[in-house]
């Protein structure tokens, strides 16, 4: 995970975290702060009347607070690298608790010294489902010499 430095990662390695509910309070703090009011979001009667049957949690709000399940330590993470092939594949709701699971897929060192890796990324419901899914890539540092 990237609670280690890039020359300690191996390709296949498989991580889970632990679990964050989404809130009420969370839905409407990142409208707030994203300006997205749309109605699948803030309005029960329109969100009731969609195939959701409910309001839905933004997509990237899912994906935000996700970054903060990621036990990075800033000792080996530099920066979020990007985000390849990103797919919001299910609704999640408010009260639907998600976790991530991660397996190193690639990595790639860098002249300066460095390396990214590319995680397999799945933020996964209380249900086992997937819910979004992509390629996260995080800039990462080796080990420093001794």
């Amino acid at each position: 995970m990237p609670d280690r430095y890039f020359d300690e990662i191996e390709i296949g390695q498989k991580w889970v975290t632990k679990g964050r509910t989404i809130t009420e309070a969370d839905v409407v703090n990142f409208a707030y702060l994203s300006g997205d009011w749309h109605s699948i979001h803030t309005d029960q009667e329109y969100a009731a009347q969609t195939s959701f049957g409910r309001r839905i949690a933004h997509g990237a709000l899912v994906l935000s607070i996700s970054t903060g399940l990621v036990p990075a330590k800033r000792e080996t993470v530099l920066a979020l690298y990007g985000l390849d092939r990103v797919r919001f594949i299910a609704p999640v709701f408010i009260g639907d608790t998600v976790h991530l699971e991660m397996e190193a897929v690639e990595k790639k060192e860098r002249e300066d010294g460095t390396g990214v890796v590319g995680f397999d990324y799945r933020i996964v419901n209380q249900h086992g489902q997937p819910v979004v899914v992509c390629i996260y890539k995080l800039w990462m540092s080796k080990r420093p010499a001794n």
